[in-house]
C-alpha cells in the first residue's frame, strides 16, 4: 500500500513538474517583491490531499517532499538534528518517540539505530500506522530536493556549522534557506560564519510588550552590504504587524508568517480557522504584505492560492 502511494505521488510529480517552478526560480522570487505569494509546508506535505488523491505522509519524510513537489509547493520546512555518531538526521522532537516505532533521544542514538525504526503516518503518535518510511539524513533529502523544492532548514541543535557544511558540500547553497534566531542585542548575523555561506531567515527573538521590538530587531539584522532573505515572525499581535512588514519592506526583506495551530499573528487565527475562511486569515495577511506563509493545511492553502491568482487577473 506504502509502495503504490509513492508510486503515485511520484507520478504526480512528473505531471506537475512542468508547472513547478524550479528551486531557484523560487530563490528569485522569495527576493523579488513582486515574486507572489509563496507556500511553506511545515515539516513537509504529511497531511492528506484528498483533492489530489493524495494520503497522508510521515512528517519530514521523503514521501512528504515528493508530495510538496506534485502539489507546486515551493518551500518544504524540516527539522535537523545531529545522532550520537555525528549523521545529520531529519527529527523534530528531542526523540524518535512520536513519529517512529522506536524510542530514546536522537543524540543518544547511532545512525545504524535509527535507520532500523520505521516512521508513523503523519504527525505521528502511538495509534498512527507504521509505514516503510525511514528517517532520512540531511544529505539524503538535500539530494532529493533538487530540482523539487526550496529545503528550509530549521536547525535543532547547536549544530549551525556542520548543517551549513553540508549544503555546501551537495552543492545546495542556491535552494536552501537555514532559519535562526536574532535578539534586539544581537550583532548583525550577515557577515559571520556560517550565514556568510548560505541564505538565511532570521526569527526574532523578542522579550518586549507586544512584540514593539520585533521592526528594531529586522533593521538592526539587515545593516551592511549583505541581509537574511527573510524575517519569520514570532508571534505577535496583529497591531504589531504593520510596522513589522513596513521595517522588513524598507529593508529589503521578505516577510514570513505561520499560521499553524492557532497562528502566530495573535487576534487572527489559524490553520483551522484558514481553512474554513482562507480570505480572513490567508488573504489578510497578503493583503498585509506578507508573502511567505507556512501552513500544515498544504491543500487548501494551494487552492485558494489559485483561486486569488486567478481573480486578481480578471
Amino acid at each position: 500500500m506504502v509502495i503504490r502511494s509513492l508510486i503515485a505521488t511520484l507520478a504526480a510529480c512528473v505531471v506537475a513538474s512542468a508547472a513547478q517552478a524550479a528551486p531557484g526560480d523560487t530563490m528569485r522570487r522569495i527576493g523579488d517583491p513582486r515574486g507572489g505569494i509563496i507556500a511553506i509546508a511545515h515539516r513537509g506535505c504529511h497531511a492528506a490531499a484528498p483533492k489530489r488523491g493524495l494520503g497522508t505522509a510521515p512528517e519530514n519524510s521523503r514521501a512528504a517532499l515528493l508530495r510538496c513537489a506534485a502539489m507546486g509547493v515551493e518551500v518544504m520546512e524540516t527539522d535537523v538534528r545531529r545522532t550520537r555518531d555525528g549523521y545529520l538526521v531529519m527529527v523534530h522532537d528531542e526523540g524518535v518517540d512520536r513519529t517512529t516505532d522506536g524510542k530514546g533521544r536522537v543524540a543518544d542514538l547511532t545512525l545504524a539505530q535509527i535507520r532500523a525504526l520505521r516512521l508513523r503516518e503523519d504527525e505521528g503518535g502511538a495509534d498512527a500506522r507504521l509505514t516503510d518510511e525511514w528517517v532520512p539524513t540531511l544529505d539524503e533529502l538535500l539530494t532529493l530536493a533538487r530540482g523539487r523544492v526550496v529545503l528550509n532548514l530549521d536547525v535543532k541543535d547547536a549544530i549551525y556549522a556542520e548543517v551549513v557544511d553540508a549544503v555546501r558540500r551537495s552543492g545546495a547553497t542556491d535552494r536552501v534557506i537555514v532559519k535562526t534566531f536574532a535578539g534586539i542585542g544581537s550583532s548583525p548575523l550577515a557577515p559571520m560564519a556560517p550565514y556568510d555561506r548560505v541564505p538565511f531567515a532570521i526569527i526574532p527573538i523578542t522579550g518586549a510588550p507586544q512584540a514593539v521590538d520585533v521592526p528594531a530587531i529586522i533593521v538592526a539584522q539587515a545593516r551592511g552590504p549583505r541581509k537574511p532573505i527573510a524575517v519569520e515572525l514570532p508571534r505577535l499581535p496583529l497591531a504589531t504587524l504593520p510596522a513589522s512588514v513596513a521595517a522588513a519592506r524598507r529593508a529589503g526583506m521578505t516577510v514570513w508568517v505561520n499560521t499553524l495551530f492557532e497562528g502566530f499573528v495573535t487576534d487572527l487565527g489559524g490553520d483551522v480557522e484558514a481553512a474554513r475562511d482562507p480570505d480572513a486569515i490567508w488573504g489578510r495577511l497578503a493583503d498585509s504584505g506578507v508573502r511567505l506563509i507556512q501552513t500544515d493545511a498544504v491543500e487548501a492553502f494551494i487552492d485558494w492560492r489559485q483561486q486569488r491568482s486567478r481573480s486578481m487577473r480578471r
